[in-house]
């Protein structure tokens, strides 16, 4: 049989070792799967086949696959009677936010993204990812400092893979409360008009429920009329929810949307007035609609005073109505909107793929976020180790080590790795993503440009940093050179530090390098004690070369990581070059000694069996846990050894990547147990470290179904 496979528009294939011939069958089918000696934290579970499970939660799976799915609430009452359980534990962000420079409470301008697309819960509701071919992606975190996902549902709670990604890069993500119409009115009556237990009791919940799924917060939209009660109490109900988010999420937002007015009419202001100020006096920012002209602009900076950068100015790239810019226009909007010192929102940028279409995405995102760079502030990385493959989360093959490991379209936005800086490169050099080849996951990072003429390198920053550089560093590249003449250019990292009158490198005599930069030395072999990590020391593989480097720096705050390229001889002519990045890690070396944790208490529930496809064949769906040591993974890789009823070894074959301690495998293809005997499927769970320390099959959690047909052997439920 072939290896196992799951996810959407994967399902039927089958987890097993070959099949016998047609001769042995019968005598095979008679003898029992008996599992390998035990090893150590290892699990073997038994289990009866019964093809009548009880149904998963429509709220939390798919009724169809089971696979687990990102959902809203669409009512007050499904708001008020929501409590968390463990069918939640898939919708909960596994990526803590993280730490960046400058914070969010800086006086800096921000720069506010909100996703709206086709009324949200598309592909992206699928938490395990799916098979989706040109997804839409979003990757330009290091310019924007807050990202609200948006749908017309009454609840929106966001896909946690958008969390994922977002926090990932150091951005808060907010869900969304918008009541509309006239149900909206019915809805605001009933727990605004009333006392403050009916109000209280709202605000409680959406700040339970930030807190459980581990987002950052909510936009209020009230797009409805409001009576004199209800609006009376709209206020208190913005300092209280307020107050209930910063108490429960640190560093938590409320923002709120210009719509109605202190009076109770829906009439959107395109400005702070007097008329809505006492909702932005209630809150930590305020999202103005989109038809303004500069004038509001003025009126608004002088009535915010000192809070002007918590005036997020709506700006909808769609240009639906009577707005400035919009479209490859957006910037002249944002450019009126630096002009006086206020933040900006920036609504549905999905523009460029919904209205562009899919096939040129990337180019055309590219020349999107290209068009409002001089109007966006980058941000710096803060923490160490910075690890990244550059992946999207999407791709149309699946790498590893530069090999393709799995062919086909996949997209899970919680794969994407920490994105670099795209958007300031001089005219003959460009950053974009390559998705036709990668070290590890579904793109790689083309840098494209050319050396001067009697020039010998050029620098192309790939991050902003922040952040004391430790004693000693360790840097990893991996690279591919593409084009002709590639003996004639060399690639390497540089790492610039602040300007210090004490910064310096240890154990190096000469004089410093001008404004601050280091060229790490270049490191052939790894110390012992480091020799599984830095396994692409001087090597590398299809193509790919890998190279390590140390750096020794003592009183430094680390500024900027750069890519160099460089010509072996400076020539009279343009020399251009084509570069892939596969893989950068800049790594703290005192951090890198402890060992790797045991993946422990890996068990098997909520199994489900079906019928077919063939004949002496099932179908199995059964979700996975395990325990692990909190933030030392970055993802896990969940693999099976497939599926026999009796002893044997099968390669193990990738079933999925996941973030959290647990995983849904869907839809296995497993042989039929004949009566009185036994097969077994093996399952493992795969650590990958956030330095990418290697850690052994030992430390791996491995699990064994045993399972027979009623009547047949000992067996357990496994419900």
């Amino acid at each position: 049989m072939a290896e196992a496979q799951e996810g959407p528009g994967r399902r039927g294939k089958r987890a097993g070792a070959e099949e016998p011939a047609e001769a042995e069958r019968d005598g095979w089918r008679r003898r029992s799967f008996q599992p390998a000696a035990e090893r150590r934290g290892a699990t073997v579970l038994h289990d009866t086949v019964s093809t009548h499970p009880q149904p998963l939660p429509a709220r939390q799976f798919d009724t169809r696959t089971t696979e687990p799915i990102s959902f809203f609430l669409s009512s007050l009452e499904d708001l008020l009677a929501w409590q968390p359980n463990s069918n939640d534990d898939f919708n909960v962000s596994a990526v803590p936010l993280a730490k960046r420079q400058p914070p969010l409470h800086s006086k800096r301008p921000r720069t506010l993204v909100c996703h709206d697309m086709r009324g949200g819960y598309l592909e992206d509701r699928f938490i395990q990812g799916s098979a989706t071919r040109n997804p839409y992606v979003f990757y330009h975190w290091q310019y924007i400092d807050i990202f609200i996902y948006f749908s017309h549902h009454t609840i929106t709670i966001p896909p946690v893979c958008w969390t994922n990604a977002a926090h990932r890069n150091g951005v808060p993500v907010l869900g969304t409360f918008i009541t509309e119409w006239t149900d909206g009115e019915k809805l605001c009556e009933a727990f605004l008009a009333g006392g403050e237990e009916a109000y209280h009791a709202v605000s409680k919940q959406l700040a339970r429920i930030a807190q459980h799924y581990r987002f950052d917060g909510w936009l209020v939209n009230i797009e409805n009329m409001l009576s004199a009660a209800a609006v009376g109490n709209l206020p208190h109900f913005l300092r209280h929810l307020t107050a209930q988010v910063h108490s429960a999420v640190p560093g938590g937002l409320v923002i709120w949307y210009d719509s109605v007015l202190q009076n109770g009419a829906l009439r959107w202001q395109n400005e702070l007035n007097e008329q809505n100020r006492v909702f932005f006096d209630s809150c930590d920012g305020l999202f103005t609609n989109y038809n303004w002209k500069e004038e509001h602009l003025e009126r608004t900076r002088r009535l915010a005073g000192p809070r002007h950068t918590d005036i997020y100015v709506g700006i909808d790239v769609f240009a639906r109505g009577d707005v400035i810019g919009g479209g490859f226009d957006t910037d002249k909007s944002l450019h009126l909107i630096r002009q006086r010192g206020l933040s900006a929102a920036i609504f549905a940028p999905g523009w460029v793929y919904e209205h562009l279409g899919e096939e040129n995405f990337l180019h055309n995102e590219t020349k999107f976020w290209g068009l409002l760079a001089k109007y966006l502030h980058t941000h710096s990385i803060c923490t160490l180790p910075l690890t990244t493959s550059f992946s999207l989360g999407m791709g149309t093959s699946r790498f590893l080590a530069g090999k393709e490991e799995e062919a086909g379209p996949w997209y899970d936005l919680s794969a994407q790795e920490i994105q670099p800086l795209y958007l300031e490169q001089e005219s003959k050099l460009s950053i974009s993503c390559c998705l036709q080849d990668a070290w590890y996951g579904g793109s790689s990072l083309r840098v494209q440009g050319t050396i001067p003429p009697n020039e010998e390198h050029v620098a192309i920053r790939l991050f902003s940093l922040q952040m004391p550089a430790p004693p000693k560093l360790f840097l990893t590249l991996v690279y591919k050179l593409e084009g002709p003449h590639l003996d004639k250019f060399a690639v390497s990292l540089e790492l610039s530090t602040c300007d210090s009158g004490t910064c310096h490198e240890a154990n190096v005599t000469s004089p410093p390098e001008p404004n601050g930069r280091h060229q790490p030395r270049f490191l052939p072999t790894p110390p012992p004690s480091l020799a599984k990590l830095l396994t692409a020391c001087n090597h590398g593989s299809h193509g790919w070369t890998g190279r390590c480097y140390e750096l020794d720096l003592q009183d430094c705050t680390l500024r900027d990581l750069f890519l160099l390229v460089s010509l072996h001889q400076s020539s009279p002519q343009e020399m251009p070059f084509t570069c892939l990045l596969g893989e950068v890690r800049v790594l703290d070396a005192a951090s890198m000694v402890a060992s790797p944790p045991q993946v422990q208490s890996l068990t098997a529930s909520q199994l489900w069996w079906q019928e077919g496809p063939g004949a002496e064949q099932l179908t199995l769906s059964l979700t996975l846990r395990w325990a692990f040591p909190p933030s030392r993974a970055s993802c896990f890789r969940i693999l099976s050894q497939g599926a026999r009823c009796r002893r044997g070894q099968t390669p193990p074959q990738l079933l999925g990547l996941v973030h959290a301690c647990l995983y849904r495998a869907v839809g296995l293809v497993v042989p039929r147990p004949v009566a009185g005997q036994s097969c077994g499927l093996e399952l493992l769970v795969e650590p990958v470290l956030r330095d990418e320390l290697p850690v052994d099959p030992d430390r791996w959690g491995w699990l064994t179904l045993v399972y027979s047909e009623p009547g047949g052997g000992t067996s357990r439920d496994g419900h």
